[in-house]
């Protein structure tokens, strides 16, 4: 194969994994750079493996015991996995649905996180939103255990609009809203749990267990909305479905793959004023979603 070839399937390894070992470029090289796309949208390669070792050899690094090592499990599981292009997007998703354990204060929901992510990285967007909604570390990192129907609180409405799917410019405010009153009773079902473990001031303020997503039906609105000019008796996964209809959002979405698979971008703030570097580019992306 020229080595022409072999630099473009290199960079490939780079952009849509962690790059590539001599053996792995090897291997790529004998089924060409269309057979190296295919393998890497395989999805289907056995991970018991890497999974396996971290608990036998390192089980202070392991989910299991919840520790905040548990993230450098994750780091090995990128660096060893067969399916790197898998592992690169849970990252991207990770990396636009941020949380992070100084509130959230329990690592094993955001080592779930991590898994949840990766179920559904290359997957319908729609499902990949729900879930992260109804996800506990996410619900604990934008407040929504503390949005009611008598007492809204807007937080994760607005990272929703603002930075999960459309952007800035793209809703109003009546908008953030009526997209809080729809997820209003999402919440966690083991809050007690967590307020005992914090009463009691343990350096595990929420315990080692993992949460639980629950929908608290008396403690969601029922009430009809009016949402991006569409009105209906709107819940969680009516949002998320309005939202995924908009174009304002695939375009959000196709910049956001963009910058991190091809090339840099102004910061996301300077999105609403600042053309894509590559408008043609973004319009394929769009077309994909």
């Amino acid at each position: 194969m020229p080595e022409s070839q072999i630099e473009l399937i290199a960079h490939l390894a780079r952009r849509a994994g962690f790059g590539a070992t001599r053996e792995e470029l090897e291997e790529y090289g004998r089924i060409g750079y269309e057979g190296t796309v295919e393998k890497l949208l395989e999805t289907s390669s056995p991970q018991w493996m890497s999974e396996y070792l971290i608990r036998r050899y390192h089980p202070d690094e392991s989910s299991m015991l919840a520790g905040l090592s548990g993230l450098e499990a994750w780091l090995y599981r990128m660096i060893t996995t067969d399916t790197p292009l898998l592992e690169k997007m849970t990252l991207f998703w990770h990396g636009i649905f941020a949380t992070g354990y100084p509130k959230v204060l329990n690592a094993k929901p955001l080592s779930d996180q991590i898994r949840m992510f990766k179920k559904y990285a290359m997957g319908d967007f729609r499902h990949l939103l729900v879930e992260m909604a109804r996800d506990p570390a996410m619900i604990i990192w934008l407040d929504n255990q503390q949005n009611h129907k008598d007492a809204i609180n807007e937080n994760f409405g607005r990272e929703l609009l603002e930075l999960f799917s459309m952007g800035v410019g793209n809703y109003t405010e009546d908008d953030v809203k009526e997209c809080a009153r729809a997820f209003t009773g999402w919440t966690i079902g083991n809050c007690e749990y967590m307020e005992l473990r914090s009463a009691r001031d343990s350096d595990w303020p929420y315990g080692r267990i993992s949460w639980h997503y629950e929908f608290d039906a008396q403690d969601h609105d029922n009430g009809e909305k009016e949402f991006l000019g569409r009105r209906g008796n709107f819940n969680g996964e009516d949002i998320v479905e309005i939202i995924c209809e908009q174009e304002a959002t695939a375009r959000f979405i196709a910049r956001h793959i963009y910058h991190f698979f091809v090339a840099d971008e102004p910061p996301v703030p300077q999105w609403p004023y600042q053309s894509p570097r590559d408008p043609e580019a973004i319009d394929q992306i769009v077309q994909a979603y």
